[in-house]
């Protein structure tokens, strides 16, 4: 693998020079008052990236799994019912998860490479006129299937059943990347973590909670210690941690917030949408089909690409580290072997998203498919051109 080639994986994603040098700074005395000038704004700007006005945000030195036990443990208790959709990898993750945790957990089968139903969970959430159920699961990007659910759709079913649970959003690899509207769409913990949206190393666990969530905290009795938000709290207050902050990256995470906003939301959601539609534009030309079975639940993030039956799409990903020092991502769970991903999100151009969608054609040619080189990268060309970045010119 080559140091000097982005990566092309759902994540980690490419780091910014500005935030490795954020990160990289002398050690300071975390329980002094200069720590707090590192983690208030922090904290501030994470609450703007999930265009929130009141959430509570808490950040952990743990990964993305850290947050989502965060969202468990501090809210529940043994014996509780939540609702979740298994539509890929990382769904089926939480609901291990909360399996592991005693809660009872009431799964809905969706096929790999479609959206959570929303309406489902209405017919669900209606029919449960004792309210049993003190929680709804929803993964908004599933990484796995570069699959995009409707979370504003999800909140619209709870309000027509008129069911008080609790919703947890995995925004793992669409926080800081896709549109997410943490107070509009009715979210009560938001789960995600530093080395997708925000363009940092792992190792930042981040959630935002809303005022119910915070309120659920006093009757939840889940055993907590590491990921007790009460003590993060009472540290916050002091302007310190409860033990030993990860400061260089809460540091980095500070620089990230102001990168987003100073870009402008929007615009940092259409870069990605321009740059995955390039993408998807190159997978046609291929003549290959994603992972996902309608644009409507495209992710914007990352594509499940499947490769024609009986070819190994590992075979890809192996071959593109070997011979040209690219990363792409593999298949994960239903889909191992009959997709690879590219991953077009974070600190990424239409410039290097060529170089990506070039390399892949190169692998694929070069393992006998029936690819033509060059056609997927005018396709990506071609739509580039059309739909230039903010402040960009069109082709004359």
């Amino acid at each position: 693998m080559s140091f000097q080639n982005p990566v092309f994986i759902p994540g980690p994603t490419n780091i910014p020079e500005n935030l490795r040098k954020a990160c990289d700074m002398p050690t300071i005395d975390h329980r002094s008052p200069l720590f707090g000038h590192i983690l208030h704004p922090a904290r501030e700007g994470v609450r703007k990236v999930l265009q929130s006005d009141s959430a509570e945000v808490f950040i952990f030195p743990a990964t993305g799994t850290g947050g989502w036990e965060t969202a468990l443990t501090n809210t529940l208790s043994p014996g509780d019912r939540v609702l979740v959709a298994r539509n890929g990898m990382f769904s089926h993750r939480w609901i291990d998860m909360c399996q592991r945790h005693g809660l009872d957990v009431q799964v809905v089968e969706v096929a790999w490479g479609s959206g959570i139903p929303a309406d489902r969970y209405e017919e669900i959430l209606t029919a449960d006129t004792g309210h049993r159920i003190k929680a709804v699961l929803a993964t908004h990007n599933e990484t796995a299937t570069g699959v995009r659910s409707d979370i504003g759709a999800i909140r619209r079913a709870m309000d027509a059943a008129g069911h008080p649970a609790l919703l947890f959003v995995d925004g793992v690899s669409s926080i800081g990347s896709m549109e997410f509207r943490f107070d509009d769409w009715g979210v009560d913990v938001a789960v995600t973590g530093s080395q997708k949206g925000f363009m940092l190393p792992a190792g930042l666990a981040i959630t935002g909670f809303s005022t119910k969530a915070m309120a659920a905290i006093d009757t939840a009795t889940l055993p907590r210690t590491f990921f007790d938000v009460r003590d993060m709290a009472k540290g916050y207050a002091g302007n310190a941690y409860p033990y030993t902050p990860a400061v260089g990256l809460m540091n980095g995470l500070n620089e990230a917030c102001k990168m987003l906003l100073e870009e402008g939301l929007e615009n940092v959601f259409a870069r990605h949408h321009r740059i995955a539609e390039g993408v998807r534009a190159a997978v046609r030309a291929w003549g290959l089909e994603l992972c996902a079975n309608d644009p409507s639940v495209q992710s914007d993030t990352v594509s499940a690409i499947r490769t024609p039956e009986g070819f190994n799409a590992t075979d890809i990903v192996t071959h593109a580290a070997d011979r040209y020092g690219v990363a792409f991502g593999v298949g994960l769970g239903e889909v191992a072997g009959k997709v690879f991903r590219i991953g077009h999100l974070g600190s990424l151009t239409d410039v290097m998203a060529l170089s990506g969608i070039a390399t892949a054609e190169m692998c694929m040619a070069d393992l006998g498919l029936d690819i033509t080189l060059g056609s997927g990268v005018a396709a990506a060309q071609d739509y580039y051109r059309r739909h230039p970045a903010a402040g960009m010119k069109g082709p004359v």
